[in-house]
């Protein structure tokens, strides 16, 4: 069944790592190599399953794939996932035995920080290998990549704002944001800081009433947040929050957010929300600032050099709107369009194996 499920999408490699003196139980998922190699963040979680676990990395993998060729990025798809709770299951020894596997493969898969994993066990890993991102322990890290993805959050939703009002203005739009963790509040204070009219929802009271306390933000409910009358939503929790029940209920014409796989079905409620006149900012366009940023380092980093990068996601946002339109598509299904154009192109260019010295990329630029 594995097998089956890497011929039919495409993957190029599944590694299943145990260490039993740290505990360690990971998969590293590599989608698609094409474009260089593959990059994508660690998330740890207390999974239910190894099969849960499996799906989740397939899953993630594949869409970094897709994330770093729409952003015109020169790397892969890749993904890591460790069975476990980071409240509690965390050691050095663990993230130590992860970045030995890593090392293992060589430079085809390069680690980064993602759900429930920090700064802290990136530099755990970079003792044990150089093919990891966004820790402080290195010459040339970049560190911690959510204000980045947090600054190309913002640009993308000034873009949606253009398409739908006619300028990128924010001053005085009501932005309803659901969720407001490090990134979502970074994209709130930057919002404030525009004239912005800020509505905001959280699990985490703490996180509401900083919002509220710091940025003037009004707070409603978890589920009321649906209901909310503004002018753009934007989804920064969970993922499938957009479907057949919350739809119907959006009072906005745009939705632009971070979050992941934000709509149930890509094609259905995708049509769903045209169909309502609620213009669809594609998520995994709109929150890659982070994997931009510490794509960076591939090439020795530059803070100016990668937040330049970033705000390009304002033009890319706008390349999507533009292949939906011509191709009388919905925006879900333009990016994809558009990150598979580029992967196919480039299969031909690199068809043909060339040494150079760009072949082989050190994260320091070495």
């Amino acid at each position: 069944m594995l097998f089956e499920t890497m011929v039919k999408d495409g993957y190029e490699q599944v590694v299943f790592c145990h260490d039993k003196e740290s505990g360690l139980k990971a998969i590293i998922a590599i989608h698609d190599t094409t474009l260089g190699p593959a990059l994508g963040g660690c998330r740890m979680w207390p999974y239910a399953s190894e099969e849960e676990a499996l799906n989740d990395v397939l899953r993630l993998s594949r869409g970094m794939t897709y994330k770093n060729a729409a952003a015109g990025l020169n790397i892969g798809g890749g993904k890591t996932v460790i069975i476990g709770d980071p409240r509690k299951d965390k050691s050095e020894a663990l993230f130590r035995a992860l970045g030995r596997y890593v090392e293992s493969l060589n430079g085809r898969y390069i680690i980064a920080e993602d759900v429930g994993t920090t700064e802290e066990d990136m530099n755990h890993m970079y003792m044990e290998t150089d093919f990891v991102t966004g820790s402080t322990a290195g010459e040339g890290s970049s560190g911690n990549p959510s204000p980045k993805t947090a600054l190309g959050i913002y640009y993308a939703m000034k873009r949606t704002a253009k398409e739908v009002f006619g300028s990128d203005s924010l001053t005085s739009k009501k932005i309803a944001v659901q969720g407001v963790g490090n990134v979502s509040y970074t994209l709130c204070e930057l919002l404030n800081e525009e004239g912005a009219e800020l509505i905001v929802t959280d699990i985490n009271e703490e996180a509401i009433q900083r919002a509220v306390t710091n940025l003037n933000a009004t707070a409603v409910g978890i589920d009321e947040i649906y209901d909310v009358e503004a002018d753009i939503f934007a989804p920064c929790a969970l993922g499938a929050i957009l479907n057949d029940d919350t739809i119907p209920r959006l009072k906005v014409k745009a939705v632009c957010g971070s979050s992941n796989n934000q709509l149930l079905d890509i094609e259905k409620h995708g049509k769903m929300l045209q169909e309502r006149g609620i213009l669809y900012a594609p998520d995994y366009i709109v929150n890659s600032g982070g994997v931009i940023n510490v794509a960076d380092e591939l090439s020795g980093y530059n803070e100016t050099r990668a937040v330049n990068k970033v705000k390009e996601i304002y033009t890319q946002i706008g390349k999507v709107f533009d292949i939906a339109k011509e191709q009388n598509i919905v925006p879900a299904i333009a990016a994809d369009h558009l990150a598979e154009q580029r992967i196919d192109q480039l299969k031909h260019v690199r068809s043909n194996f060339l040494k150079t010295e760009h072949s082989s990329i050190s994260r320091r630029g070495k």
